[in-house]
């Protein structure tokens, strides 16, 4: 057993390294993608320039007009670089957006997944019943040291579940039918056990608990998915 917990804790911290160096990246790639993306974004101040470099080279362009038409060119490369900047912005935020989605996104499926094994690991495993101890006459039974209270017809079902369960029996709901209600098992039919079984379930409460407790053999019957080592009856 000590083995087997510590094996499941390795598993468990391997996990959570795969999906820790996973999202680290998911993050590097948007981050390259973001890098990228504003590297081959054209300079605010490139429109400016060329302007300037218009002033320059043109010293000769004294007309009034030309000269309004070279601030309105000086006017128009201002406007770009700050259109351009709150574009950067806008991006930006985009891209922290997106990737704050993806690694939401993603750790949800990885969460999904992890319950789906667990959940798979627990119907395979069954339950762990460290105890089950019956009292027919106070209808009453301990799991786990857990007290639950069940009706007469709840008790007794489970009294005959236990009682084959100590024997390695499968039990056909004709059969429980019959060893409830003192009949023979000619006499009796499969709902009727099949009606016991689920009443048992309803009492006992916890649909993934009593699913799992009483166990449905497919085309033979039902027993107890527990060590019979455990059953106690008094």
């Amino acid at each position: 057993m000590p083995v087997r917990f510590t094996s499941v804790i390795e598993t468990s911290r391997g996990v959570g390294r795969i999906v820790t160096l996973g999202l680290a990246a998911v993050v590097a790639i948007l981050f390259a993608a973001a890098v990228g993306l504003f590297i081959s974004l054209p300079d605010a101040n490139a429109f400016d320039a060329r302007v300037e470099r218009i002033f320059v080279e043109n010293t000769s362009l004294t007309d009034p007009g030309e000269v309004r038409l070279l601030e309105i060119l000086a006017q128009s490369g201002t406007a770009f670089a700050e259109v351009l900047t709150s574009y950067r912005l806008i991006i930006f935020v985009l891209l922290v957006l997106a990737a704050a989605l993806l690694l939401a996104t993603v750790a949800f499926l990885l969460t999904i997944v992890a319950l789906n094994r667990r959940m798979g690991e627990i119907e395979r495993a069954g339950i762990r019943v460290s105890s089950l101890l019956i009292s027919r006459d106070e209808r009453t039974v301990y799991l786990n040291n857990t007290e639950l209270k069940l009706t007469e017809a709840a008790i007794e079902t489970l009294s005959v579940l236990a009682e084959a369960r100590m024997d390695d029996d499968v039990l056909s709901g004709a059969e429980i039918e019959a060893m409830v209600s003192g009949r023979s098992a000619s006499e009796c039919d499969e709902a009727s056990g099949a009606t016991r079984i689920k009443r048992l379930r309803d009492a006992l409460g916890n649909q993934l608990v009593s699913e799992l407790l009483v166990k449905t053999i497919a085309r033979r019957g039902y027993m107890l998915s527990i060590d019979k080592g455990v059953i106690r009856m008094v």
